[in-house]
């Protein structure tokens, strides 16, 4: 099972895979009725063919108690402390500015990657 969020798809594994199965198998609403074809969008919108707009899927997700910006918040400023911010920027498609000051947020220090990457590399293993 596969999942576009973006341009490229997303694998998704079980058992969200099938949780993702069976909402598709399960669609219903006026987006569904009257359709000539089944719609090909996990979460169709109200109308045929159209996928559900951004705003009402996180009222949805809202509504069940998850929050969906601040799951993403926490995610990028995870993200920033892991990886240098062009690629943060790169992956995630935002701008490099943008990237730069969720690693500043994070303090993710990335001025000196390089050097900390070689000294990693002459520690001897621990016992």
């Amino acid at each position: 099972m596969r999942v576009h969020l973006g341009r490229a798809p997303i694998r998704l594994p079980d058992p969200v895979a099938a949780l993702a199965r069976a909402v598709a198998a399960n669609r219903k609403g006026h987006a569904t009725i009257g359709a000539l074809a089944p719609s090909p969008w996990l979460f169709p919108g109200g109308q045929p063919g159209r996928p559900i707009s951004t705003t009402q899927l996180a009222q949805r997700l809202n509504n069940l108690g998850i929050r969906p910006n601040q799951a993403r918040s926490t995610a990028v400023f995870q993200l920033a402390t892991e990886i240098p911010a062009a690629i943060l920027a790169r992956t995630l498609g935002i701008h490099t500015d943008v990237a730069v000051a969720w690693q500043r947020l994070s303090a993710g220090d990335w001025a000196n990657y390089a050097a900390e990457v070689s000294r990693r590399s002459r520690k001897a293993p621990a016992p």
